[in-house]
């Protein structure tokens, strides 16, 4: 079975009331690969916003929910009041979370798990920093950070793997298509490995890391390349190219 392309646009801490309706309509407006998922995510203030203008078919995500249900948890939200609000999917474990806000791999664990429990999709981000790939330590670092997702989950039909370099993060610097592609089979073949054939089969991988409309054609070629994950393109009428690079 052919794994659907998926494309999602991380906003990071950007954007305006006025920004995000422009975005969303040059998105609703343009002729998207009907082939192609969607999925936007702006900063949480403008969640219900964007859901609110936003054509069906597209679907909005959060950049991060909590682990707990419902309660005393000041600045946080909950799966729940993403459901509520029609939000079907979260980013999780993004670098910029892991690094800034010193989330650990149990931690990112355990919200997919509280996410995935509560039926909502998760954009699992995993990558290595410069001087790990340097030491030869990619793969090792990955699937150090998948492992913790399996310890905790069994059903992995709702998670997407994000593979991004931090070192390509906003850098201009992209993971060239072959080491890209090198370090997307080896995380099939520790699903394949770790899991199960069936998941390691259909699990979508898609690459994050500077993507642009520039590099986005020749990534999309490759058998376990399955979509993106973008950054600050995801704001500019380029992300539209990026959505219809599989065309």
């Amino acid at each position: 079975m052919a794994r659907q392309f998926f494309v999602g646009g991380n906003f990071k801490m950007n954007g305006s009331v006025e920004a995000i309706k422009k975005i969303i309509g040059y998105l609703n407006d343009a002729k998207l690969d009907p082939n192609t998922e969607v999925v936007i995510a702006p900063p949480a203030l403008y969640l219900l916003l964007a859901r609110e203008h936003l054509k069906p078919g597209l679907e909005v995500a959060a950049q991060n929910v909590f682990d707990k249900p419902n309660g005393a948890f000041t600045g946080e939200i909950s799966v729940d009041q993403l459901k509520d609000s029609n939000i079907t999917w979260t980013l999780l474990g993004h670098s910029e979370r892991r690094v800034i806000l010193q989330e650990d791999d149990q931690f990112v664990a355990s919200k997919t798990k509280a996410a995935l429990d509560g039926g909502i999709g998760v954009i699992f981000c995993c990558g290595e920093t410069l001087e790990q790939r340097e030491s030869g330590k990619t793969i090792d670092v990955v699937t150090m950070q998948l492992k913790a997702v399996k310890d905790k989950v069994s059903d992995w039909s709702k998670i997407v793997i994000a593979y991004e370099p931090i070192w390509a993060i906003g850098t201009g610097k992209v993971a060239s298509t072959e080491q890209a592609q090198e370090v997307h089979a080896a995380i099939r073949s520790w699903l394949k490995k770790e899991v199960s054939e069936k998941v390691a089969e259909e699990t979508r991988i898609i690459y994050g890391g500077s993507v642009s409309e520039k590099n986005c054609k020749d990534l999309s070629k490759q058998p376990d390349i399955d979509g993106f994950l973008v950054g600050g393109a995801s704001l500019k009428p380029a992300f539209v190219d990026i959505i219809n690079s599989h065309l």
